[in-house]
């Protein structure tokens, strides 16, 4: 971790996890900007966007678009914030955040906790012809009867603003929500969802679980697939605690960070076979270095996200990854994020 972060970690860990950070949203401002620009190897495409590395904010940190511009400073690629609702929602009850010290991994229930579609539109608006990729994260309100109807109506309001979109039907934290993960469901919600597209969207993203059956794979990418979507994120947080040393493993949840990798990478290499290629796929869960991004990268991946790792390293991190991938990338013999990409 840097220096700085290092100094102040014990202090922030001395908080609770969402208290901690509260605050460091109010903090980001005042953190350092790295100097200079990115290695020339890291410049890359993701469905047509533009992207300077394929390092990518997860959604959650971000979850009201309060800081879209301060995370690019810090150096990601593109940012995702989110996850976004029609309506003002407060989520599950506290607490509901947990931090894993002794394996880096946190486990949250936070249930779609943000302040609506209101909030974050405008927000949106204001940033719009400001340079980076911003893409905006749609779930659905917890006590919604119709949910493939909340992700119609986020995409109607939102998805002109963002330079693209991700449809969120994976969180383990909304009862039932995973369900429009399933053949019809999906192509449902998929058709829905491409229909309701306002005049300017940028590409649409579905975001998938780790848990998923292996005849969920092929049924997952035929939908996206016909359905037109851009491509799929692998892929959110994981209910399973298979192997997990930690006093807090049973705390109830999403889990995320280093001991998801290895589950996130299978589902990566699962969707990369059952698409063929044909999607770009995002790859994200237990990502903390330039060899693990690289290592996603060969799998099917054409770019990462990661969240958690931030939590243990701190904003330095982003540095650390870029400057590890590009001398990765070299040592391997590639010219580019998209020499090796499936390789």
């Amino acid at each position: 971790m840097s220096g700085l972060y290092g100094l102040v970690r014990p202090l922030v860990f001395g908080l609770d996890p969402e208290v901690a950070h509260g605050l460091t949203l109010k903090a980001l401002p005042l953190w350092p900007v790295p100097r200079g620009e990115d290695d020339p190897i890291l410049r890359t495409t993701l469905a047509g966007m533009d992207l300077p590395n394929p390092i990518g904010l997860a959604a959650g940190f971000d979850k009201d678009v309060s800081v879209p511009d301060a995370m690019l400073r810090l150096g990601f690629g593109f940012v995702e914030c989110g996850s976004v609702t029609p309506r003002p929602q407060a989520g599950n009850p506290e607490p509901r955040l947990f931090r894993l010290v002794e394996v880096q991994a946190v486990i949250n229930r936070m249930g779609f906790n943000n302040a609506g579609m209101d909030v974050a539109v405008p927000r949106l608006r204001a940033r719009m012809g400001k340079p980076g990729v911003v893409g905006i994260n749609l779930g659905a309100n917890k006590d919604s009867q119709d949910r493939t109807g909340d992700y119609v109506a986020g995409i109607a309001a939102a998805g002109g603003m963002a330079s693209y979109v991700t449809v969120n039907i994976s969180s383990p934290n909304t009862p039932g929500l995973r369900a429009l993960q399933d053949g019809a469901a999906l192509a449902d919600l998929i058709a829905r969802v491409m229909a309701a597209r306002p005049r300017g969207c940028g590409p649409v993203f579905v975001k998938v679980a780790p848990d998923l059956e292996r005849q969920d794979f092929g049924t997952i990418a035929r939908a996206a697939i016909d359905g037109g979507v851009a491509g799929l994120i692998v892929s959110n947080t994981t209910l399973s605690r298979d192997g997990l040393r930690s006093g807090q493993a049973g705390e109830a949840g999403g889990m995320s960070g280093a001991p998801l990798a290895g589950l996130a990478m299978a589902a990566l290499e699962s969707f990369r076979s059952a698409t063929g290629g044909a999607l770009p796929l995002v790859a994200a869960g237990g990502i903390g270095s330039g060899a693990e991004a690289l290592a996603r990268i060969r799998a099917g991946a054409s770019a990462v996200q990661l969240y958690s790792a931030l939590v243990y390293e701190g904003p330095g991190l982003v540095v650390r990854i870029k400057a590890e991938l590009a001398h990765a990338l070299r040592a391997a013999g590639f010219a580019s994020v998209t020499d090796a990409v499936g390789r």
